[in-house]
């Protein structure tokens, strides 16, 4: 099967097709696991979303702005579909999987041609059951794999190139609109573009203007809509609010382990065993840029889940892919490669169905939200969002640990005078409060004390 893939023949991505296609049946079909907290969000989000209303200005989160605009889209057309988001995740998976393995070829990356980038890079997508499903880091990181492609056509053009530099800045932006987080390829596009690539003065000016042009789009957009202070507002606070920590560090230590020995040895072939040229010396120290760059976004990530690791997926490949052209024993190869397509997937699947057998706070299930009568509206003030299972968002804050610091900051009265406003406007039928923050809001906001009973510790209804 090693050999199948290293031959250069694109009719080799049918077998990549086959690949995914199998294991998205056995994953949705036999291993069908429950909701995930992050996907609800999202859900919740779009169809709020749908309803009118603006984020930032009218809903507090912190999805980015394009990934909130997509779901939203797919809210409009699909409703809430687990099926919408699994499908579009998956095409997005093949989409970036075909051309990160065109890039990798077209610009000489390897001695030989070879489609086993595509295969390997198939088989680490499931190294957890959420990394092919849609989300703001899936969407973003679609972006950012383009961008990278237009850094490697850096490293062989001998000439300056005004729309391959400005198209870096671009997808860098567009990443960044979907996934906030993503603003950390800013650096790596200054660092990897001056220190690696060359860039002149006038090539890093294209790649900052065509950065912040989706940005400054986006600014523009919130301000023709009267939010573009509660996005100044908003924005800083995404990257300072207490983390959501869905799973122990250890396990994706765990679960990477076997491809980031892969990764190291094949760092190893490429660096010292082998030869490589001017450009391939600059592709290699891209990757391990980014790599490290992808290690530190990892940790500022508020959501620590497995689906934030497909930003390491294209380095990934990369450098396993060295382990297989230049590994000298054949058998050793052919093994870790068995282990790899289906060793990954199988194991991912294995830890995944232990966890729906506990109390993971990572999935939703019906019986944590069912106290709550179907389609009212609600607002949960606590890190729980399983009572959206049912009920639509019917308030402002849908993100908790947001929200809390967002309430908790300094705020002049016309900002106060938003809360009221939004809390007035869109009136929450129930808010389950838990911590007494809407309780300590209602007291700072009198006139809204007047609308809410406490029914119950914990829970306000309106009167």
């Amino acid at each position: 099967m090693l050999s199948f893939f290293k031959v250069n023949d694109p009719f080799r991505l049918i077998g990549i097709a086959i690949y995914l296609i199998v294991l998205a049946v056995v994953t949705l079909a036999l291993f069908s696991f429950p909701l995930t907290e992050p996907r609800l969000v999202w859900m919740v989000l779009g169809e709020r979303l749908s309803d009118g209303y603006y984020l930032y200005l009218d809903v507090i989160d912190d999805t980015g702005p394009l990934s909130a605009g997509f779901f939203t889209f797919v809210h409009v057309i699909f409703g809430r579909s687990e099926w919408a988001y699994e499908l579009i995740g998956r095409l997005l998976v093949l989409f970036q999987i075909i051309y990160w393995n065109t890039v990798l070829i077209r610009y000489r990356v390897f001695e030989e041609n070879t489609y086993l980038p595509a295969i390997i890079m198939a088989a680490l997508f499931h190294l957890s059951f959420d990394l092919v499903g849609m989300s703001p880091a899936l969407l973003g990181s679609t972006f950012l794999v383009l961008a990278i492609g237009q850094l490697f056509s850096q490293t062989v053009l001998q000439k300056e190139t005004s729309e391959s530099t400005l198209l870096i800045g671009i997808y860098g932006g567009i990443a960044t609109g979907f996934h906030l987080n993503f603003a950390i390829f800013l650096p790596y596009m200054i660092f990897t573009g001056i220190a690696i690539s060359g860039f002149s003065f006038r090539q890093l000016l294209l790649s900052l203007v065509g950065f912040f042009l989706p940005i400054l789009l986006l600014l523009i957009f919130y301000f023709w809509n009267n939010g573009l202070s509660e996005t100044f507002q908003i924005w800083p606070m995404v990257f300072a609010y207490e983390k959501y920590r869905y799973q122990p560090q250890i396990v994706w230590a765990i679960l990477g382990a076997f491809p980031l020995l892969l990764a190291l040895v094949g760092f190893f072939y490429s660096t010292v065993l082998r030869g490589s040229t001017i450009n391939q010396q600059k592709q290699r120290q891209m990757i391990i840029v980014w790599l490290l760059f992808s290690l530190l976004e990892f940790l500022l990530v508020k959501r620590q889940a497995t689906y934030q690791l497909l930003i390491f997926i294209p380095g990934l490949t990369f450098l396993i892919t060295h382990f297989f052209l230049n590994t000298a024993k054949k058998m050793i190869g052919k093994i870790a490669f068995l282990v790899l397509l289906f060793g990954i997937p199988a194991a991912g699947c294995w830890y995944w169905l232990g966890q729906t057998q506990t109390d993971s706070p990572y999935f939703v299930t019906k019986n944590r939200g069912s106290k709550f009568k179907p389609g009212e509206s609600i607002m949960v003030m606590s890190s729980d969002s399983s009572p959206y299972l049912d009920n639509p968002l019917g308030g402002p804050f849908l993100n908790f640990n947001l929200a809390k610091v967002y309430l908790k900051s300094e705020k002049t009265l016309e900002q106060k005078a938003k809360i009221y406003q939004n809390l007035h406007t869109q009136k929450p039928q129930t808010v389950v409060d838990p911590e007494g923050i809407f309780e300590k809001l209602l007291q700072e906001l009198p006139a809204l004390k007047s609308l809410y009973v406490e029914s119950e510790p914990g829970i306000f209804r309106l009167k």
